[in-house]
């Protein structure tokens, strides 16, 4: 259903109390940043801002006019003022005398680092001559949903010109660049007191005399798109009509958990890929209705959208009353490889002799029938944000079907865009991904010290992280320190008590669904416990083995479950102990226990090796600092047995160790990483001694 058109319309956000006493470029930076605060106003990523400013050239003295513009990548809504590029608009100008026409037009970009002011750093993106030529000081561009929705509709033109008459402009579909620039000079001097216009599939300009009237501009003529869309749209079933009803969100959760993994484990041949579930009303929505289908064939219109979010969507053939799950995940790899093939016959009808290889051929983002939307990416945040782009989109198809026909881009156009030679140069210019990108690490006892020093080794290293652990507030402050460092898109917590089946199979599935699955399982949930052996109760004894050996037992096989799931290799981490080999007084239980997981370790390495997956210990020792099993009785008890004090004991294992040194939290995280990353992939079955050293614990 529509929001209610009070919902829908947009406030202003400007404060002009925030503002006083700023300069140009603060101002700039200002109104940048509350336009991108709104995804009604345009996507993430989307859109750009400027301003041509009078500036103290640094060499001369005099005052000459600077164009500051949005530099390439960014966003709008958190940049920072480093994320503008400044150019001289004197030199900006003489680049005109310079262009050689239309299919000359991407030449133009290297021409650009040579008008750049104050040898800012900051590279400047292929829209800047949109900003340059448009004679007005304050230029906004943003791709809000309800103006593509005019834009993308077959008579976009006509319904530009009946909603804001002479006021806004319409210009036909072109690839941003420098000819585009030029389009947009010349609209600007045939129609001098037109306020913006609408560019065909693409988006919104707007401009100003000042940053404030820039900004009300823009806002304005967005509310007047969305009310005359929501006057037209009521009473009109969106998408024509719904034909399937949403499972319950449990039940919506619980097909996604099954869904998910077996999808990344197709998309991630390349690279390890990281899933994003949406099940919003906007997505159900369009998910369960009748038009689906043939609108997520036609893909999305906006350039911005395209990108992130590929040629077309996969739908996947679940229907919601029959619950065909099973017969839904077998058909998958056939399902996966048509669309391979659908997207290499794109490439090879649409490619040119200077076009960049194929690249992935797999799906982004993944339609589900009464459960919602999946998309998946090098990293969370750009799964999440390329679902963020196709909700734009469905809004765009909504409001576009509603009154007209919804029309996407051209194939050969979508293409240009997708394979052009600087998207291309800028892929190639980013950073080498790092060890863990990709990979998603289940810790248990996540909110210790152990743990959570093993999650921020992974943290750092690139991967997303799942911390479990049966302490809920020491695992909310540990997710809260993690989610600080590190965002709040790597970092998800689920309480789990590793005896519990339930619960174990619980987490999991939470795991699935919020990353689309796991690589890295470290079993470290732990307690500790010291008595001589006639002091040794039953329920002690049993709570060790159920903690340390049932408990590590539980979650690797539900670890090697969804592994074989995703098939995909992976890497199970124990975190057992010195006294898995080497006995110590007064604590049987825990040493037989600790005893137990390693011998498991070997075992499950023997089954998994087929499979790819590799299962390691690290055996720690005395790591005091941090650690929740060394809080209460157990430091006490083992004072006693060693006859000293809590003061001493941590020296007492120092001095023990062969080479004198205290062992310590990011220790054992040092090695949980080795065990994880790829240069331990000829490694399995292996244990690791961070104690150091102790002749009693030599494996051999």
């Amino acid at each position: 259903m529509l929001k209610s058109l009070q919902t829908q319309l947009l406030e202003s956000r400007w404060d002009d109390a925030a503002t006083k006493g700023m300069s140009e470029s603060d101002l700039l930076l200002y109104r940048s940043n509350i336009l991108g605060s709104d995804k009604r106003v345009t996507n993430y990523g989307g859109g750009n801002t400027s301003a041509k400013v009078m500036e103290a050239d640094p060499l001369s003295g005099e005052d000459v006019e600077v164009l500051w513009v949005k530099g390439s990548g960014g966003d709008i809504g958190s940049m920072k003022k480093d994320g503008f590029a400044t150019l001289y608009m004197e030199k900006l100008t003489a680049l005109k005398g310079l262009y050689r026409g239309v299919e000359f037009e991407d030449e133009m970009v290297a021409y650009l680092p040579h008008c750049t002011f104050r040898l800012n750093p900051r590279a400047a993106s292929i829209d800047t001559p949109l900003h340059a030529y448009v004679p007005r000081k304050h230029v906004d561009h943003v791709h809000a949903d309800a103006i593509i929705a005019i834009a993308a509709s077959k008579n976009s033109k006509e319904l530009t010109r009946v909603i804001f008459g002479d006021r806004i402009g319409w210009l036909p579909w072109k690839k941003p660049g420098y000819e585009l620039g030029l389009w947009l000079e010349d609209f600007c001097v045939k129609n001098p007191n037109a306020d913006g216009v609408v560019l065909e599939s693409h988006g919104l300009f707007t401009w100003g005399d000042t940053s404030k009237s820039c900004y009300d501009q823009t806002i304005d003529v967005i509310n007047v798109a969305t009310k005359w869309l929501a006057e037209r749209s009521e009473g009109v079933p969106a998408f024509g009509g719904a034909v399937h009803e949403s499972l319950s969100p449990a039940a919506r959760r619980e097909i996604a958990a099954r869904l998910m993994p077996a999808i990344r484990g197709f998309v991630s041949g390349n690279q390890h890929m990281v899933g994003h579930f949406n099940d919003s009303d906007a997505v159900l929505e369009f998910v369960n209705a009748k038009d689906m289908q043939p609108l997520a064939a036609l893909g999305t219109s906006c350039p911005d959208h395209f990108l992130r979010t590929k040629i077309r969507p996969l739908v996947v053939p679940f229907d919601p009353a029959k619950g065909n799950i099973e017969e839904v995940v077998a058909g998958l790899p056939d399902q996966v490889d048509a669309y391979r093939q659908d997207y290499a016959a794109y490439y090879e009808r649409c490619k040119k002799d200077d076009s960049p290889a194929l690249r992935d051929p797999n799906a982004v983002v993944y339609l589900v029938p009464g459960v919602g939307m999946m998309t998946f990416a090098k990293d969370k945040a750009t799964a999440r944000i390329s679902g963020e782009f196709y909700v734009n989109a469905i809004n765009v198809m909504r409001g576009a079907s509603a009154v007209s026909e919804y029309q996407g881009l051209p194939e050969q156009e979508a293409f240009d865009i997708e394979y052009w030679l600087l998207e291309e140069a800028k892929l190639q210019r980013m950073p080498k991904p790092k060890s863990l990108a990709g990979r998603v690490a289940l810790v248990t006892g996540g909110a210790g010290g152990i743990g959570a020093a093993t999650a921020a080794r992974y943290l750092t290293e690139g991967a997303c992280v799942v911390l479990a652990d049966i302490n809920e507030e020491a695992l909310a402050t540990t997710q809260t320190a993690l989610t600080d460092r590190f965002g709040a898109d790597v970092v998800r917590s689920v309480v789990m008590n590793v005896t519990s089946e339930e619960a174990v199979a619980a987490a999991f599935a939470d795991a699935s669904v919020e990353f689309g699955g796991v690589d890295i399982l470290v079993s470290n949930a732990g307690i500790a416990s010291s008595a001589p052996i006639e002091e040794t109760s039953l329920e002690l004894w049993n709570k060790n083995m159920d903690i340390l050996s049932t408990g590590y037992f539980l979650v690797s096989r539900e670890a090697f479950k969804l592994m074989r799931v995703q098939d995909m290799g992976g890497a199970v981490v124990f975190v057992a102990s010195k006294n898995g080999l080497a006995a110590s007084p007064n604590a049987a239980a825990y040493c037989t226990a600790k005893a137990s997981e390693i011998h498991l370790a070997r075992c499950l390495a023997l089954e998994g090796a087929e499979a790819g997956i590799r299962v390691n210990v690290v055996n720690p020792d005395a790591v005091l600092r941090g650690s929740k099993i060394w809080e209460g009785d157990w430091l006490e008890q083992r004072a006693g047995t060693y006859g000293t004090d809590k003061d001493g004991l941590e020296e007492m294992y120092r001095q023990r160790s062969m080479l004198k040194r205290s062992v310590f939290p990011e220790d054992i995280a040092e090695a949980c990483y080795f065990f994880a990353a790829d240069t331990s992939s000829k490694s399995t079955g292996n244990i690791i001694n961070v104690d150091a050293g102790n002749v009693q614990a030599f494996t051999r």
